[in-house]
């Protein structure tokens, strides 16, 4: 149990990344971590799908940086793109979504593998080329993109130290 809670408290977002590759069978590990997430009432809803190939993820990491009108790799040279969507006829499906990206994010560290969680999926899946993609993977316009997570290999310049907590973070109701 203690090595767990230090994992959670250790897991920091990575913005700089080598070209080291992620063992297959350290990246099966993490995307398994994804699948046993909770989900509302069981429905196992989100999809991951998990970008190796260069060149669909330098599109997808194009796409991402159109978004916010920027000339750069929002993905920041990370080599693996995990990308997580959710059927929307669910209702608990962005829920689903994030926490299906939390056991990966938390998985990844606990393995020793950098991550960070990157924003844009949604809209990145809205456009035309995004909806070619989805269907390509097989995945129907019912399905929503939640978020990225990249997954790699840090630079030490990559990872800061955690922020202290806030006050009153936890409010506790006897």
């Amino acid at each position: 149990m203690k090595e767990t809670l230090q994992d959670l408290k250790s897991r920091r977002s990575c913005r700089a990344y080598t070209n080291q590759k992620v063992d297959p069978d350290i990246l099966n590990q993490i995307l398994e971590a994804g699948t046993y997430a909770p989900t509302g009432m069981g429905r196992q809803s989100p999809v991951i799908v998990c970008i190796e190939n260069k060149e669909v993820r330098d599109l997808v990491s194009q796409l991402n940086a159109q978004i916010i009108n920027a000339d750069t790799d929002p993905f920041y040279g990370a080599g693996v793109v995990v990308v997580v969507f959710v059927d929307t006829r669910v209702n608990t499906y962005r829920d689903d979504g994030n926490l299906v990206i939390g056991n990966i994010l938390n998985a990844a560290n606990a393995l020793g593998v950098d991550s960070c969680y990157i924003y844009r999926a949604r809209e990145v899946f809205k456009t035309p080329k995004g909806k070619e993609l989805m269907k390509e993977w097989g995945l129907s316009e019912d399905y929503e993109g939640i978020g990225n997570v990249i997954l790699g290999y840090g630079k030490p310049e990559g990872k800061k130290e955690a922020a202290p907590r806030k006050e009153n973070y936890i409010i506790k109701v006897k």
